[in-house]
């Protein structure tokens, strides 16, 4: 099933260019299966992000790229803003509650295809996901120290894609992605976690000429000397990049099959990424001692910041969408998710200035890693589509993936713990050529504490409206 949309004449290229360049910054979003959306554009996401096997616009281009053989028109143009709504709370071991700030991500995304016989062809912009929360710098979070804590992690992709219609029951596709990933990070340490870095090795591992220096100095200090905290800073307030930045390169293959009228089948496999380390110079880390007889004493390090070895995974998928009847549209999809082999751990190294400000560590080295192991993850995604009126279709659906981040290793400024989402929408056929699509999301809330004893509850409220366009 499908809504009814007349074939057009092309589009002028240089409208097309102008709109891509607009949006050739658009930010990536927090997602939901991990660090995956439930669905991408309005049509996927209202049948639980199944997009498999059956026409769901350009947004295929980020789904399975042979579904663009199934459009009915020869050229459309796709709009689209989304709005993500997290809620996030973190509570210590002693019950203090600390909400996240960070509750509305907007996201616009754009496609346009054109169809020359059997060969489809275009360009996409859309965010592919990430992940991130901020706490308030009075909250339980900020250690008593006044310390802002705040993560984003957002993954944008620029995609080229080609579909081929072999025949009548099969499509074949690929694309070319160019990908771009921007990170902030303000994250306070206890002294407890950062010596657990340095020495123990529960969460992590610390090493470097910076930390030799430091170890040097706490071993001059009057007995009872403690370390209230360490703190990596990397963070701005650019709501398109974030202040680490990283590119690269991925490619999709995909295909749709037809064995009988109203039954189609489609598989896709997206590639691992191939993405620089991400770099913020200019940056710092602190670190403070408390020093009996002394009080507080705080060194703040100016250097740069390198984010290593972060990619985003690889993942197969395939889906089977059936039409009952006239006018209906049952689709299921299951997806794996390969996060096991990107997300071991979380690894930064830092490089301090030789400025005269930082003293004996000028010039000298920090690597962190934080333990991840992050499990494979399996999504299941069902929806259901009734087209009412030759108008007017609505839809719903089920997703649920279980949460890939390991209990004990959760951090509650990376909190990818959503599981199950209900969805609906609609489409709204508003003249031969033009259609509105409307997509809302509801990921229930799910809690989890981790070795640390913190519990994070995450839940969110995502929506996403589309502007289509045939020509």
């Amino acid at each position: 099933m499908k809504v009814s949309r007349p074939t057009r004449q092309p589009i002028a290229a240089p409208a097309a260019a102008a709109l891509l360049l607009s949006l050739a910054i658009a930010p990536a979003a927090l997602a939901t299966n991990g660090m995956n959306m439930e669905g991408y554009g309005p049509i996927s996401s209202a049948m639980g992000g199944t997009s498999m096997a059956f026409d769901n616009g350009t947004a295929a281009v980020i789904n399975n790229p042979a579904t663009l053989s199934l459009m009915e028109v020869d050229n459309q143009l796709d709009v689209a803003i989304g709005v993500l709504g997290p809620k996030i709370t973190a509570t210590s071991p002693t019950g203090i509650k600390a909400k996240s700030q960070a509750t509305a991500f907007f996201m616009p995304a754009l496609g346009y295809v054109r169809r020359s016989g059997p060969l489809s062809y275009g360009i996409g912009i859309f965010g592919q996901g990430g992940m991130g929360c901020e706490y308030d710098k009075d909250s339980w979070r900020g250690l008593g120290f006044g310390l802002e804590n705040r993560t984003e992690v957002s993954i944008g992709r620029l995609i080229a894609p080609i579909s081929y219609k072999v025949s009548d029951k099969l499509s074949i596709a690929a694309t070319i992605d160019y990908v771009w990933v921007g990170m902030d990070l303000k994250m306070a340490m206890t002294g407890a976690q950062f010596t657990d870095l340095m020495s123990t090795h529960h969460m992590g591992q610390a090493s470097g000429t910076i930390l030799n220096s430091f170890g040097q100095i706490m071993s001059q200090m009057p007995s009872g000397t403690s370390v209230d905290y360490a703190y990596f800073n990397f963070s701005n307030n650019n709501s398109f990049t974030g202040e680490a930045r990283g590119y690269g390169f991925a490619a999709k293959v995909g295909a749709v099959y037809r064995p009988s009228k109203g039954l189609r089948l489609g598989l896709t496999y997206h590639s691992k990424t191939s993405i620089s380390d991400l770099k913020a110079p200019g940056n710092s880390i602190a670190f403070q001692m408390n020093v009996p007889g002394m009080g507080a004493m705080t060194q703040t390090l100016a250097g740069d910041i390198r984010v290593r070895n972060f990619e985003w995974p690889a993942m197969v998928a395939g889906g089977i969408a059936w039409e009952p009847a006239d006018g209906w549209l049952v689709a299921l999809d299951l997806r794996q998710v390969f996060w096991a082999s990107v997300m071991r751990e979380f690894n930064m190294g830092f490089s301090a200035s030789n400025a005269a400000a930082n003293g004996p560590f000028a010039g000298q080295t920090l690597d962190a890693t934080l333990t991840q192991n992050w499990k494979d993850q399996t999504v299941v995604q069902v929806g259901v589509a009734h087209r009412i009126t030759d108008a007017l279709t609505v839809r719903t659906g089920f997703n649920h993936g279980a949460d890939p981040v390991p209990d004990n290793y959760l951090n509650c400024l990376f909190p990818a713990t959503v599981e199950t989402h209900v969805t609906a929408g609609l489409s709204w056929s508003v003249t031969q050529r033009s259609s509105i699509h409307f997509s809302y999301t509801h990921g229930f809330a799910k809690s989890v504490t981790n070795g640390g004893g913190v519990t994070v509850t995450h839940s969110q409220n995502n929506a996403q409206l589309l502007f289509s366009h045939s020509f």
